[in-house]
């Protein structure tokens, strides 16, 4: 069995479900999808006030909490994502030696802002290792994992979070481009194996005709299809 861990914004919950059912359509292997939505983890994490960035920012980090610090597992920021391709394919590529594994973007953003049009509408800043986070392949035994606590998250930085503060560089594995392809940065490829629609999924009016907003539609309209 697969853990997939999804980012939720309830302002987005289409999105999560448009990539959930992208996931159910090219799977090989069973899975399972936990949603980090906030709610669910009131019992023992509390955000505190912090930047305005969705919940999942921070929360991702506590997947190896999650898993009792045991096994493997994925995260991906789901919400604006559609899967093209299999994901046992990338569950194939974990490496036992790597704390965690990425796609190591490296880039400046041509979307000033997000959302665009939207109550989300925000600046989309560039900043050092910009969405290396959004997807990962997280080896939750990794011993380095045992200082990332729901206490330690809370009283971290964003920045320290996102940039994998308390790993040395050399402990941050590399995942092919395919598998976190930025649409709205590097357009179209038919070779994606995710699609990452960072600055806004093509169900926001203003993001309709975007690269793969067609892949987009055709998800959308599978995931709403009923059978007669």
């Amino acid at each position: 069995m697969i853990p997939i861990y999804a980012g939720f914004d309830p302002r987005e919950e289409a999105g999560y479900h448009c990539f959930v059912s992208s996931l159910l359509e090219h799977a090989s292997a069973p899975f399972t999808v936990t949603p980090l939505h906030l709610p669910l983890f009131r019992s023992f994490y509390a955000p505190g006030v912090r930047d305005g960035s969705n919940a999942f920012v921070y929360t991702r980090f506590l997947i190896p909490f999650l898993q009792g610090y045991t096994g493997s597992a994925i995260f991906c920021d789901g919400s604006d994502m559609i899967a093209m391709a299999d994901i046992a394919e990338l569950w194939a590529l974990r490496d036992p030696y790597k704390p965690v594994q990425v796609v190591k973007h490296d880039y400046q953003t041509k979307w000033p802002r997000k959302y665009l049009g939207t109550k989300m509408e925000a600046p989309n800043e560039d900043y050092r290792r910009k969405q290396w986070s959004s997807v990962m392949i997280m080896n939750c035994m990794h011993m380095s994992w045992r200082q990332i606590t729901p206490e330690s998250v809370q009283q971290m930085t964003g920045a320290q979070l996102h940039q994998f503060s308390w790993l040395a560089d050399d402990q941050i594995g590399e995942l092919p481009k395919a598998w976190n392809w930025l649409v709205q940065e590097d357009g179209a490829n038919p070779e994606a194996k995710l699609l990452h629609f960072s600055a806004g999924i093509p169900l926001i009016p203003m993001h309709a005709d975007v690269a793969h907003a067609d892949d987009y539609w055709h998800q959308a309209a599978r995931m709403n299809h009923v059978t007669d």
